[in-house]
């Protein structure tokens, strides 16, 4: 499960799928003639609905209604697109006024919709930049992520905040610029740590002037825009002056600040030299599954590389699968003037084209076949490769972990979704519960949640009514969203949201793209080309779910209306001949990917505690109806100790596993990660709390005496680290607010 720690890491499993019958393909056909009628001539895109309002697939088109036209021919199909057809009972049409607004808006639509049989790109992060600000005196240098609000100048993207973190650490040491934040800056009164290992010039303190450190500041922002090298000559002309000047410490630390500007480019891997900025892209199938390995190049330099798992229907070649994942890898992402490919695309030129548009400036697609951008490509293929072969054996190695836990527990088959269950507080204060997801690919961190404890029923440190009111929450949530009987069948049950939003004080563990439809108010994914102008159609089935006023039931995608408002029109049944059956081809017949989404609902769920949490959680379950979920309580064992674990099952005499039992070490890791997790959202919890509260939530500390300890201490951290004859010494401070100040902090357990 290392690999699986992405959470945009995603393989799915291929199960063959017979053809669809020739009834099933008739009716779909027919909704397809129906919706022929009414499709524009121009470009645009279209969609294909199912009977329960899902999205079966976007797609994109030069004319619609040629493209649409192509699926109502009788023979001719895959077996993925026969069942794709058959699976059809209406159609919906934007207009756009380019093939290039056609495909930036299909990849929005992808990204926002997933349809099942469409190629997905897995990607809940956004990538990590560093950043020299602009909006203080004396600039930070930082990671970020996300938005780019803050003025200043932004480098990236990097692969990791590993690789980011690595870099800067480095740039620290060649360029001495300050990393803290601007409130631990105005509150320093003598210089910190980082000054003193030669990482920080200490303009807080006055160590160096604004002018000496407006200087450091250009000069790293030369090096980071790619002129590395005139920056080193600059140092090594300065390290030899101060050297003939006899400077011999002036000397020192240009010299190690050269240094640090060579560890810089030489850990970067290979560094092209004819190559300044450009995305790399490799794409590599075996055993049904799809890896595309990118690699970063800016300023020269290798920035790291990262490996996407893409969902793609084992039919579709390397060259089909890598088109579709460019146009979505770029939706929400800066694009480099200069994009290599592994494999030449179908619509390299168009892609090349919409991205142009997008960016404002030209955009270069080529599939390099010799030199050294062929060498990069190839270098990529070869990660991805790797990288592939790596994780087709930990899924094996997974996939007999999973036998092992269902023979283990004795469950029917193994499981598919685990869930596991912990709380975290100190003597009942911010409490929180986490949930925590695992599968056949690991760890599925999109899904964590947490469950803020606030029910006034809840005497402060009952952990049992802690998880009862987690659980209670949790799956009455599921019975309303995913009725057990209907979980799986609508292809769209995977992406309900579990948890109750009325509390206000619940929320993802981490950025999870939504797989809800769009805002009927606002066209979705509306790219900045494309105007209200734009044409919207829909084409709607008789065999839609209505409501009693006649408009679609809930869980539809959403009306196109807003900016673009949406024509309805009937649907006009036309005479056509009989369909003819599709040709049974077994070639065709090949195994397809298992493209509906996972049922929500756990296969297996694990408690952290003892005989008394696994009876709270039974009891919970038994109140909801609940009765086909198994539950396990994993109790620590004597003192504590790792591998001496008891394990409770409902009906069972309480057992212990082999202490080398990978099974065992499998669940530990398990349990240990919702450990994680819910003692994480504690402490971010109780932080918020005390940062929020501040010094002010003493007795006899006001805003004056609280400027007064951060100015002596720095930082709230540092103030609670503080001795009581420290806190003595601050001016304005006597020694009953000392002592009111210390016990604050040191009563109460450490959290």
């Amino acid at each position: 499960m290392e690999a699986a720690d992405e959470a945009d890491l995603l393989i799915l499993d291929a199960i063959d799928a017979p053809p669809p019958g020739a009834e099933s393909l008739a009716s779909g056909r027919d909704a397809i003639i129906r919706a022929v009628k009414h499709a524009p001539a121009g470009p645009g895109v279209y969609r294909m609905i199912a009977a329960d309002s899902s999205v079966l697939y976007v797609g994109k088109a030069k004319s619609i209604r040629k493209r649409v036209l192509s699926y109502t021919r009788p023979v001719g199909h895959t077996n993925r697109i026969a069942r794709m057809i058959a699976a059809t009972a209406s159609m919906e049409f934007v207009s756009t006024r380019t093939e290039p607004e056609a495909l930036l808006l299909e990849a929005n639509l992808i990204k926002q919709l997933k349809p099942r049989f469409n190629v997905l790109l897995r990607d809940d992060k956004s990538f990590p930049y560093i950043l020299i600000t602009a909006d203080h005196v004396a600039p930070q240098i930082t990671k970020h992520r996300g938005a780019r609000n803050r003025p200043g100048d932004y480098y990236g993207p990097f692969a990791s905040v590993w690789a980011v973190d690595r870099t800067i650490n480095a740039l620290e040491r060649a360029f001495l610029l300050r990393s803290c934040s601007d409130s631990y800056y105005e509150n320093r009164t003598r210089p910190c740590l980082l000054h003193q290992i030669k990482r920080c010039a200490g303009p807080c303190t006055g160590e160096v002037s604004h002018t000496d450190y407006a200087e450091l500041v250009r000069e790293a922002r030369a090096f980071l825009s790619g002129r590395s090298r005139a920056v080193k000559e600059e140092l090594a002309l300065e390290m030899e002056a101060a050297s003939q000047e006899l400077e011999f410490e002036r000397a020192a630390r240009l010299r190690d600040r050269l240094a640090a500007l060579s560890a810089v480019q030489g850990s970067q891997g290979i560094n092209p030299r004819g190559v300044e900025e450009a995305d790399v892209f490799a794409c590599h199938q075996q055993g049904g599954a799809t890896c595309v390995e990118v690699f970063f190049f800016r300023t020269g330099q290798n920035w790291g590389n990262r490996a996407y798992y893409p969902r793609a229907d084992r039919s579709l070649s390397e060259a089909e699968v890598l088109g579709a994942f460019l146009a979505q890898f770029y939706e929400d992402k800066p694009c480099p003037r200069l994009i290599l490919l592994s494999h030449k695309v179908e619509e390299q030129a168009l892609l090349a084209e919409a991205l142009s548009e997008k960016t404002g400036h030209r955009i270069e697609i080529a599939a390099p076949q010799r030199g050294e951008k062929r060498d990069l490509v190839d270098h990529a293929l070869q990660n991805a490769r790797e990288a592939l072969a790596r994780t087709l054996a930990e899924s094996a190695t997974q996939t007999k972990l999973l036998e092992g836990v269902a023979a283990t527990f004795g469950l029917k088959a193994p499981p598919q979704r685990i869930e596991v269950y912990d709380n975290s507080h100190i003597m009942g204060t911010n409490a929180v519960g986490g949930m925590i997801v695992a599968g056949p690919e690991g760890f599925r961190k999109s899904q964590y949640r947490k469950f803020n404890i606030k029910s006034a029923d809840i005497v402060p440190g009952d952990d049992f009514g802690m998880m009862r009111e987690v659980l209670r929450r949790r799956f009455s949530r599921l019975l309303k969203e995913a009725p057990r009987d209907g979980a799986g069948e609508g292809g769209d049950a995977g992406g309900v949201q579990e948890l109750d939003a009325t509390g206000g004080d619940i929320g993802p563990a981490s950025e999870a793209q939504s797989t809800q439809a769009p805002s009927p108010a606002v066209m979705p994914g509306l790219e900045p080309g494309i105007h209200a102008g734009s044409m919207a159609m829909r084409v709607e089935d008789s065999s839609r779910p209505r409501g009693e006023d006649g408009r679609d039931e809930p869980g539809h995608d959403g009306d196109l209306s807003g900016a673009i408002a949406p024509t309805q029109v009937e649907a006009t049944p036309l005479i056509v001949e009989p369909d003819t059956p599709p040709a049974s081809d077994p070639e065709e017949a090949e195994a397809l990917p298992d493209t509906s989404e996972a049922s929500p609902w756990p296969d297996l769920v694990l408690i952290d505690g003892g005989l008394g949490q696994l009876n709270a959680a039974r009891t919970v379950l038994d109140e909801l109806g609940i009765t086909d979920v198994p539950l396990v309580g994993i109790a620590k064992g004597l003192d504590r100790e790792a591998g001496r674990e008891q394990f409770f099952l409902p009906g069972r005499t309480p057992f212990r596993m082999e202490p080398r039992d990978p099974v065992l070490y499998f669940i530990q890791r398990l349990r240990d990660e919702a450990h994680r997790f819910a003692i994480g959202s504690h402490r971010a919890r109780r932080k918020k709390d005390i940062t929020e509260a501040g010094l002010q939530a003493i007795a006899g500390v006001g805003p004056t005496r609280k400027r007064a300890l951060l100015r002596h201490f720095g930082t709230l951290k540092a103030i609670e680290r503080a001795s009581l004859a420290d806190l003595e010494q601050v001016a304005g401070i006597n020694a009953a607010t000392a002592k009111a100040v210390y016990d604050y902090f040191h009563e109460r357990p450490p959290g």
